[in-house]
C-alpha cells in the first residue's frame, strides 16, 4: 500500500498546488463488458475479485499493470494490484460520499503535461506508453483517477497531520542536511527551507494515517479473490 500511495502522491504532485482546494463500481457499470487497456474494444471477460457487493474486473488489473510498469518500469504482482484496486474502491466510495469534486480539466491537462517531462522525450514517452499497451486517452483517464484519490486523501488527512517546529528541525539537522553534505552540495539555512521540510513531514503524516485507515477498513470488507480468468 506504500508504493500505491507514493504513486498517488507522484501524480497528484504533477497537477501542481493549484489544485489541491475513484470510483467504486456502480452496479450498472460492472454489468457492462470490460475492455482490454489500450485495445479500444476487445473484450475480457472476467471478474478479478469480488468486494462486496461489487466486481474489480481482470481488465482492470491488467490497465493498473501497465500503468505501474509506465511509472515505475515494472508492475507488482495480480495479488498486489488487486489489493491496490480494492483500496482505490474504498478511497473513492469515500470521496463520492463527501461529495468530493473531480479534478478540474485543466488541472489534468497540467499533469498530463507534465506527465510527460518526467520522460527524456516525448518520442521516449510514446513508446513507452505504447509498449505498456496504453492509449493516450487512457494515461489521462488513470491520471485523472490517480490524481482524484490522492487530493481526496490529502483532503481528509492534512487537518490532523500537524508537524511541530521541533519535528521540522529535527529533520533538518538528522536528515536534510547530512543528505546534503555527503553529495557535497552547500546546506542552505533552515529558514530557507523551513517551508519545504514542514510539507515533507506533513506528506509523510499524511500517507501513515492513510495506510493505517486502510488497512483498517479493508479488514472489515468481504473480498474474495477469483482464480485468473474468473467467470463473472
Amino acid at each position: 500500500m506504500r508504493r500505491a500511495l507514493l504513486i498517488f502522491g507522484f501524480v497528484a504532485g504533477l497537477a501542481g498546488p493549484a489544485a489541491r482546494t475513484s470510483r467504486a463500481q456502480s452496479q450498472a457499470s460492472a454489468q457492462q463488458p470490460p475492455q482490454a487497456p489500450g485495445t479500444g474494444g476487445q473484450t475480457i471477460d472476467g471478474v478479478a475479485a469480488r468486494i462486496e457487493d461489487d466486481v474489480l474486473t481482470e481488465s482492470e488489473v491488467q490497465e493498473l499493470g501497465a500503468f505501474q510498469r509506465l511509472v515505475e518500469g515494472q508492475s507488482k504482482s495480480r495479488s498486489e494490484l488487486i489489493r491496490e484496486l480494492a483500496d482505490q474502491w474504498i478511497v473513492a466510495g469515500e470521496a463520492r460520499s463527501a461529495k468530493y469534486p473531480r479534478p478540474a480539466q485543466t488541472d489534468v491537462d497540467r499533469a498530463y503535461a507534465a506527465f510527460v517531462q518526467q520522460f527524456k522525450s516525448p518520442e521516449e514517452f510514446q513508446a513507452r506508453r505504447a509498449a505498456a499497451g496504453l492509449t493516450e486517452s487512457a494515461v489521462r483517464r488513470l491520471l485523472e483517477q490517480q490524481i482524484y484519490l490522492a487530493h481526496f486523501l490529502d483532503f481528509r488527512f492534512r487537518p490532523a497531520a500537524q508537524v511541530s517546529d521541533a519535528q521540522v528541525e529535527a529533520y533538518y539537522r538528522q536528515e536534510f542536511s547530512p543528505k546534503l553534505k555527503a553529495r557535497g552540495q552547500e546546506i542552505p539555512p533552515l529558514s530557507e527551507v523551513e517551508d519545504t521540510i514542514r510539507e515533507v513531514l506533513v506528506q509523510q503524516a499524511i500517507s501513515e494515517r492513510a495506510t493505517k485507515w486502510l488497512d483498517d477498513t479493508r479488514e472489515r470488507l468481504r473480498i474474495d479473490i477469483e482464480a485468473h480468468g474468473g467467470g463473472s
